[in-house]
């Protein structure tokens, strides 16, 4: 859908989820959402605070919904909204794991730049927070997901010597940047601000191998670098966790 588009939409039965959402006026609501085909939209709920209204207590973030909305020039209403079923919200640091998604949806993504495959991709690490099964790996690659979607991941189809990628081999990772293999060049021996991580990680990444303990950490260590590229004024649901767990630290230790 283009962005410069001036003539009046509808959409119906789009899935979508509510990224964020906050009071508008005297009884409604302004909706962040993510949708399949539409990518990230702002929605007005009109009236979706009273009682009596059909939309209180469905417009929930992280599960996954059904809506319909109208407008024009990003302007847009919502209509109807429907749960489609599946999980429920998930809960503990699962809870805090999905705010962190749709932060990094809210921050890196543009309006209107339809993404069906990351929208897969968030269906699908939603599902994981929701059941608490391999949240690590189900992070690590949305991710990657979307670092790939919004085109700025590296390209792990071989190394800087257009070599392919070694399972044994490590390799130095930077932004903007194909893996350098370490010890492919003797005048190299340290890249400032690198990652190191094995071949066996990246191919992790892209589906090629089993995930290890030692591919999430190295994998947390990669994503992490590559998202504060992008997003060097940090996270807010980032802070909020390690501030929750230096708490509990400081709690156990006057236990």
């Amino acid at each position: 859908m283009s962005r410069q588009s001036t003539a009046k939409i509808r959409v119906d039965g789009q899935p979508m989820f509510v990224l964020s959402s906050s009071p508008w006026r005297e009884s409604s609501l302004a909706l962040e959402v993510f949708s399949r085909d539409y990518g990230r939209l702002s929605l007005i709920a009109r009236s979706a605070r009273k009682r009596q209204s059909d939309l209180r207590g469905v417009l929930m973030p992280f599960v996954p919904l059904q809506a319909a909305w109208f407008g024009q020039n990003e302007h847009y209403t919502l209509h109807t909204a429907q749960w489609l079923g599946g999980w429920a919200q998930p809960t503990g640091q699962a809870l805090m794991s999905a705010w962190y998604v749709n932060e990094l949806l809210l921050k890196l993504t543009a309006r209107e730049d339809a993404m069906p495959h990351l929208y897969q991709g968030l269906c699908e690490v939603m599902q994981a927070l929701s059941f608490n099964q391999q949240t690590a790996q189900a992070l690590r690659q949305f991710e990657w997901c979307l670092l790939q979607s919004l085109g700025v991941a590296p390209d792990l189809r071989q190394d800087e010597h257009e070599q392919a990628l070694d399972a044994h081999s490590q390799y130095w990772m930077r932004p903007e940047n194909a893996p350098f293999k370490i010890g492919s060049d003797a005048r190299i021996n340290h890249m400032r601000d690198a990652v190191v991580v094995t071949g066996a990680t990246l191919l992790a990444l892209q589906g090629q191998t089993p995930w290890s303990d030692v591919a999430h950490k190295e994998a947390l260590r990669l994503n992490r670098s590559l998202i504060q590229f992008r997003l060097p004024q940090g996270l807010h649901s980032r802070d909020v966790l390690q501030q929750l767990q230096q708490w509990k630290q400081d709690l156990n230790l006057h236990l």
